[in-house]
């Protein structure tokens, strides 16, 4: 089994995310439900995904929510937890239709790789060319300073439809699903949702296939050990970390 070697990194300054202000939630809502794919998914499965949270011992509408992607699985897991909780607990695991790419985190355009690493749906697209879409804050400060300074790349959605240079495509059906969970966990007041990509499962069968394929690439070993960190505590106590950055782009993961 490959063992992900640890590699101690002095802690200059942190630097978190830099956000936006978001959209007044009223107009937020009116501005999505003016849509037909958004009324049409929201009444084809809001009532059966209020079944599948309660019965999964969820709150619905969820004010709390986090999707975890495995790109070696083609897998997208949904968890979310209440208040009266602090673990998330998982809902429902659906399936990526297809991947680009392989593993290891975007680094330049043009690369057809699915991004690594930790970021957070930056916006709802009802009129996406793929029925409907969610966009990732993709490059965020680790990609800008590990990746392309120039050309980084951008425009990374989860997805309609099975074709992808980089997005993840979850078919009509499963998009208009997770579209109103995402949704409704916004209009909730969820500003931010955390959407968190692995190249795969950090455990046993996991380490050793990267270890097999990627013994030799260094740089993305080291990257991996660095979201080893995040997946490992998520993994313990089900709960999220805050998200820093070191200068040099490295990710952070501090209950500081």
């Amino acid at each position: 089994m490959m063992k992900l070697r640890s590699v101690m990194i002095p802690l200059i300054c942190l630097v978190t995310t830099n956000v936006f202000a978001q959209t007044d939630a009223k107009t937020f809502h009116d501005f999505q439900f003016s849509f037909n794919r958004v009324t049409t998914a929201w009444t084809k499965f809001s009532d059966s995904v209020n079944k599948l949270f309660k019965n999964k011992g969820g709150e619905y509408p969820p004010k709390d929510i986090y999707l975890r992607i495995f790109k070696a699985q083609n897998e997208l897991e949904l968890w979310a937890k209440s208040p009266k909780t602090s673990e998330y607990k998982l809902i429902k695991t659906y399936r990526i239709c297809a991947l680009s790419g392989i593993l290891g985190p975007k680094r330049t355009e043009g690369d057809r790789q699915v991004p690594e690493g930790c970021y957070f749906i930056d916006d709802f697209n009802p009129k996406s060319d793929f029925y409907l879409s969610l966009l990732l804050n993709y490059p965020n400060y680790s990609d800008m300073v590990l990746g392309d300074k120039q050309n980084p790349g951008g425009d990374i959605y989860i997805h309609g439809g099975c074709v992808t240079v980089g997005c993840m495509p979850m078919t009509d059906d499963i998009i208009q699903e997770l579209y109103v969970v995402c949704l409704s966990a916004k209009i909730n007041g969820q500003t931010y949702i955390p959407v968190h990509i692995f190249p795969t499962r950090f455990n046993k069968a996991g380490l050793n296939f990267l270890g097999r394929e990627y013994g030799k690439d260094t740089k993305k070993q080291e990257f991996w050990v660095n979201m080893k960190n995040d997946y490992d505590y998520f993994e313990k106590y089900h709960k999220l970390l805050p998200v820093m950055y070191t200068p040099d782009g490295k990710y952070v993961f501090s209950n500081m």
